[in-house]
């Protein structure tokens, strides 16, 4: 009967121990909006929409670039290198980097990222007048935004 009594005290504090750290965890960064669209024209491999989603962990944040173009060829799992400039509200310029894809079939669009860069709190991210490149089989393509993102840049906390 003792043990179940200590055994129940353990359990009971290691509980209690458990919702103080939660109460206290700091609160999770968030950048508003998640995802966003824009028309792009990637030149004579073609022009369409497409979708940024981007995360925040701190200082440390991804986007990931459903793109306008489709693939002419299956492309293997981590087999494009991609640099995506965002213009920020600030006038400086923030790269995102990688060469993370999942494998992609032919006719499907091209999909890169997570993409890894740095940002700061507050700052706006707005993908017209910055780019896309990315690099399959040595060939070097390039996206611009025709227009604004929409809803609006990407604000980071």
């Amino acid at each position: 009967m003792n043990g179940t009594r200590i055994s129940t005290g353990a359990a009971l504090a290691v509980g209690a121990l458990a919702a103080a750290g939660l109460a206290f965890a700091p609160a999770a960064l968030a950048v508003t909006p998640d995802t966003a669209t824009i028309n792009a024209d990637c030149g004579m491999f073609g022009s369409g929409q497409a979708t940024l989603t981007a995360t925040q962990d701190g200082t440390a944040a991804t986007v990931t670039v459903t793109s306008a173009i489709n693939a002419p060829l299956p492309l293997s799992e981590d087999s494009i290198t991609s640099t995506l400039t965002f213009v920020n509200a600030n006038g400086t310029t923030t790269t995102f980097t990688g060469t993370e894809n999942p494998a992609i079939a032919t006719g499907d669009p091209v999909t890169v990222g997570p993409l890894s860069g740095t940002v700061n709190s507050g700052d706006s991210l707005e993908s017209y007048g910055g780019s896309l490149q990315i690099v399959v089989f040595g060939i070097t393509v390039t996206c611009s935004a025709t227009g604004p993102q929409a809803p609006g840049p990407f604000v980071f906390d």
